[in-house]
């Protein structure tokens, strides 16, 4: 069975909702300006990133746009932005296109990324 495109989920998210997909594809545009080399793949029902290793992925709900963090649990929230409460994942919820720039998703990335190559 061939996976889901990127462009297919995104259309499917815009029929659902205008406003998640605007958010999910500024998080994208986010990403793929603050992390190099970046690859993408539709997996688990939402968009998930890679550099060297997958970190991050985008996933759009009924109320809100998750990013969510592989490895987040070992990322040192300085910030407070991080939810979740499990072993190893973490995740910010976004409402709205603000809340990219209000939860300071730019500086999380980074810091996803590296957590995530503690495994490597």
């Amino acid at each position: 069975m061939p996976t889901q495109s990127v462009q297919t989920l995104l259309e499917d998210i815009r029929l659902v909702s205008e406003e998640r997909h605007a958010v999910v594809e500024a998080v994208r545009a986010l990403v793929k300006k603050t992390i190099h080399p970046i690859a993408e793949e539709v997996k688990y029902g939402g968009v998930l990133f890679a550099s060297e290793i997958p970190f991050c992925g985008v996933f759009a709900y009924k109320e809100h746009v998750s990013l969510e963090f592989s490895r987040g649990a070992r990322i040192d929230d300085t910030l407070g932005h991080l939810e979740g409460a499990g072993k190893g994942r973490r995740h910010i919820k976004l409402m709205s296109l603000d809340d990219i720039k209000n939860k300071k998703l730019a500086q999380y990335l980074p810091l996803a990324l590296e957590a995530a190559k503690d495994d490597a």
